[in-house]
């Protein structure tokens, strides 16, 4: 008897033991499902993906999350795209981004449902704040010729997109215009009365074509409010006209929400300063912290959207598509899938 019960008292201790354990053993927290930013009907989740006619000419392809091979506007759709940007070149050397290849993609953009931007570089190649040349065949003209070979450029190409059944929402009159363009006649610094004179020509050509469609002057570094003012009080103390103020943003993951906070202040600053909408036009982050990039897409979707009066118009990711080129700051992996920062423009 005596063992019987001993054999029954250890059978309780060590019953009493494997419970103790496993109620102190702590129970994992579930991690919530990701949830996009709510954002207005009307707010622009747009990615500029000028390269994607020249990545597929080399055999480039893309997929969805599952691996399936898709065609890109309409993959960028499926994940909650509803603006696409396209770049224009006016003559350059390898033929992409001319004419004829950003009406090619505004085609395939409008057959995707999407709304369209056209961002006018006026060069034949790169334009950004360290490099605003002139088209070569515009090199040697002088300024009065200068402003009205612009006007016909741009009429040009918009009465193009026009016959095509394309009428651009947005239009931006310069890319990354920190300093100006059509250097050296439109450098800001130096000639800000001909670069607003070149806005003003870039509008009126515009809206010659299609009243409806919203005229961008275009500045990197939206944080910047310094920049910003003194650009737009030279532009509007020399007569330019524009319906947008655009903004770049490219911070890393260790500064994000210091300059998604500024980014805010100013777009509410150029809201009460100038009566005018803000979008960001540009924004990036390295691919390969998808993660930290999909925290900073969040935050800076949900502050434009916050913007005072509700006019913060959108944010664009350049060339999220960009994998196989050496470029960083896509939104691709190296299988040609979207990483998860694209989630953040989603749809709820």
């Amino acid at each position: 008897m005596k063992k019987v019960l001993s054999a029954y008292c250890l059978v309780l201790l060590l019953s009493v033991l494997s419970c103790s354990n496993k109620s102190s053993t702590p129970i994992p927290t579930p991690t919530p499902p990701y949830t996009p930013p709510v954002v207005s009907s009307s707010f622009a989740k747009g990615a500029d993906i000028s390269w994607v006619t020249q990545f597929e000419s080399t055999g480039v392809k893309f997929y969805d999350k599952n691996g399936n091979q898709k065609e890109l506007f309409a993959l960028m759709k499926s994940l909650g795209f509803n603006s696409i940007r396209l770049r224009a070149w006016v003559n350059p050397s390898d033929g992409w981004c001319n004419t004829a290849d950003v009406v090619a993609k505004a085609i395939r953009a409008k057959n995707a449902g999407m709304k369209i931007m056209i961002d006018f570089h006026y060069s034949d190649v790169w334009a950004d704040p360290g490099h605003q040349a002139k088209p070569a065949a515009w090199a040697s003209l002088d300024f009065p010729t200068l402003l009205t070979t612009l006007s016909a450029y741009t009429t040009g190409v918009m009465n193009t997109l026009k016959s095509n059944g394309i009428t651009p929402d947005w239009v931006q009159i310069g890319n990354e215009t920190n300093d100006g363009m059509l250097w050296e006649d439109g450098r800001a610094s130096t000639h800000m009365a001909n670069f607003a004179a070149l806005v003003k020509s870039g509008y009126q050509a515009v809206k010659s074509v299609s009243t409806t469609t919203k005229v961008i002057v275009h500045i990197s570094n939206g944080y910047d409010n310094t920049l910003f003012r003194w650009m737009f009080d030279g532009l509007k103390a020399n007569g330019a006209s524009w319906d947008i103020i655009g903004m770049s943003l490219y911070p890393s993951t260790t500064n994000y929400t210091t300059l998604d906070a500024q980014c805010l202040a100013n777009i509410n600053d150029m809201v009460s300063r100038y009566s005018t909408p803000c979008m960001v036009v540009e924004v990036g982050m390295q691919a390969s912290d998808a993660s930290d990039s999909r925290t900073f897409l969040t935050d800076i979707i949900t502050k434009v959207n916050a913007a005072s009066g509700g006019n913060g118009l959108g944010v664009f990711y350049w060339e999220p598509e960009s994998y196989t080129n050496g470029y960083g700051l896509g939104a691709f992996d190296s299988n040609g899938k979207p990483t998860e920062a694209l989630d953040a423009f989603g749809v709820n």
